[in-house]
């Protein structure tokens, strides 16, 4: 591990806590209030990506969050963005909200303990298996602590950490609130169906 990439992994993770805040504004101001906040934030974040990408500026603040592939491309924060507000607005409240957590959480717990302690590599040399059961341990209490249903909190958790693990061309930021979610919310409307 090359010096400062630990450091820098926590700094950018970091930044991603803003989920927390997400849900918050979701809890206590409800659907709307949070849809607005986070479309008007994604639109900022466009035009500073606009003159980082297209303009040339480099801001020192953005640029030190970025990882060395983002340097040319948009940065991580819009994904996840995007899949905050898809998760928001189409899946029942504990969904998104186990969504959101385990996309910042579980993505956290993979990255830092797979950086720090990782040693048995898999799917092609680029994730650990200690980072993979880290984020499946923090997702299934993420899941286990929003949702009535622990076989929901499980899939999940399943699904979440399989995007994380083995998605490549699909952005994880998007890709797990999305696809986690949309495991929840389906099983969801499975069980309260079979409930009738």
């Amino acid at each position: 591990m090359a010096p400062g990439t630990f450091k820098d992994e926590i700094f950018r993770k970091a930044f991603h806590l803003a989920s927390v805040a997400i849900v918050l504004v979701y809890y206590f101001f409800g659907k709307t209030t949070v849809l607005y906040f986070m479309t008007s934030y994604l639109i900022i974040v466009l035009i500073i990506e606009h003159l980082r990408l297209d303009r040339g500026y480099r801001l020192p603040f953005v640029h030190h969050l970025l990882r060395r592939e983002e340097e040319t491309t948009l940065a991580g924060h819009i994904y996840f963005t995007l899949g905050a507000i898809v998760a928001v607005s189409i899946f029942s409240e504990n969904v998104a909200y186990a969504a959101l957590l385990m996309a910042t959480f579980g993505d956290m717990s993979a990255a830092l303990i797979g950086k720090r302690f990782g040693r048995r590599m898999i799917f092609r040399n680029v994730k650990t298996l200690e980072g993979c059961i880290a984020e499946f341990i923090v997702d299934l209490v993420i899941g286990c602590a929003l949702l009535s249903d622990p076989v929901i909190a499980i899939v999940m958790a399943l699904v979440a950490t399989a995007v994380e693990t083995g998605f490549e061309k699909i952005d994880d930021n998007l890709a797990i609130p999305v696809f986690s979610g949309f495991a929840g919310e389906l099983l969801v409307i499975l069980t309260t169906y079979m409930n009738l």
